[in-house]
């Protein structure tokens, strides 16, 4: 007689098992930004991926809008401590943008409208992980939350999820964004807790 039974496929995960150390859960959407929140006129937006060659590949927002999107519900875990459960987006793989993009790099240095910079090893914003969402539980991005356009990198502490994305350059070697540059860690993995340079 098996000691498993035909069917079994483990406990469900509980709140507790999707919860990262030290992190709490929450039902609210917590607003958090270094800066002002910039006033992005959709006219006037641009996406840009400039590889290490210096070659542009530019969208503007009607060409980002007819390039096919997704929906994920996805766990979010920000530094400060809260994590929020099952968050729907809508946007564009990075797979997908990145698909003509002829690179050898490594490392990605992601631009937000605003000036606000994060650095991101290339290999966490490809193979379904990475997004540019532009919708959120249905509804357009609003700007608190990076509307009209942010990174989406959820297996990461949320401040790796710029908001109001305008670029990513793409580097040989890593160079530190906005807050890892004033202490926060390089790369920041919510089951590792790595708030902190050191941790």
């Amino acid at each position: 007689m098996p000691i498993v039974s035909r069917g079994f496929h483990g406990r469900a995960r509980d709140a507790r098992h999707r919860l990262p150390p030290g992190q709490y859960e929450t039902a609210d959407f917590p607003v958090l930004s270094a800066g002002p929140t910039p006033a992005v006129d959709l006219d006037q937006w641009e996406f840009t991926i400039r590889a290490e060659t210096g070659a542009r590949h530019i969208w503007d927002w009607a060409k980002f809008m007819a390039l096919p999107s997704q929906t994920q519900t996805v766990d979010l875990h920000c530094v400060t401590k809260w994590s929020k459960f099952e968050t729907e987006w809508q946007g564009v793989s990075l797979d997908v943008l990145l698909e003509d993009v002829e690179t050898s790099a490594d490392y990605a240095l992601v631009h937000s409208y605003g000036d606000y910079t994060t650095n991101v090893p290339l290999e966490d914003l490809l193979d379904g992980q990475a997004w540019i969402a532009y919708r959120y539980d249905g509804e357009e991005l609003a700007p608190e939350h990076g509307g009209p356009a942010r990174l989406l990198i959820p297996h990461l502490y949320f401040w790796k999820s710029a908001k109001w994305v305008r670029g990513i350059q793409l580097l040989d070697e890593e160079e530190r964004g906005f807050w890892e540059n004033i202490g926060y860690h390089d790369y920041g993995d919510p089951w590792r807790e790595q708030r902190y340079q050191g941790d």
